[in-house]
């Protein structure tokens, strides 16, 4: 019997969201811990590679981490993995106003899990999903993140705006957890 892999998070609603795209389908035992992991600088799979190795050697078993980026390409990628910072002090109307003397309005949401069986030599691996569209002036609900403000390319919904259901089919989050389950299918 395989050992029950944690999902580090502290984020209720990314472990929502995590129980609801991979659904009955995942073939391991999925429980959850909160641990606060060091948030650390680089380029994102740097950052969620080194956090994995954290919590596998914290958990000392199978362990997924994940990070999110949104990169806006008018400013070369950034916020990118700084995103939660930017939000907790800007707000979705101050990441829309980021922009406001740019042309380009496009971004990336990225979404980069990673697995680790848990030993301490054991490698990391990286699943990531990128959904591209467009920082819009915030609507819908504001109660998960930058959802009220990023518009999925060919939709005219925010992700705050779709459906749970409607969004956890075509995220960034859905495509890195579609790499996932492949991996452990």
């Amino acid at each position: 019997m395989s050992k029950p892999i944690t999902f580090v998070t502290g984020n209720a609603k990314k472990l929502e969201e995590v129980i609801a795209i991979l659904g009955p389908s995942f073939p391991r035992e999925l429980i959850h811990k909160k641990i606060d992991l060091p948030e650390l600088q680089g380029e994102l799979s740097d950052v969620i590679y080194k956090k994995c190795q954290e919590a596998g050697r914290i958990v000392g078993g199978p362990v997924i981490v994940e990070d999110s980026a949104l990169c806006f390409n008018a400013l070369k990628g950034l916020p990118g993995p700084y995103i939660k910072w930017f939000l907790e002090k800007l707000g979705p109307e101050g990441l829309y106003q980021m922009l406001e003397g740019f042309e380009d309005k496009t971004a990336d949401a990225v979404c980069t899990f990673g697995f680790s069986p848990g030993g301490c030599d054991e490698q990391v691996v990286l699943f990531e999903g990128r959904t591209e569209g467009e920082i819009v002036r915030p609507r819908g609900p504001r109660n998960f993140g930058w959802d009220p403000c990023f518009q999925p390319k060919g939709y005219t919904q925010t992700y705050a705006e779709l459906t749970k259901e409607e969004k956890n089919k075509i995220s960034h989050r859905y495509k890195a957890l579609d790499k996932l389950l492949g991996y452990f299918k």
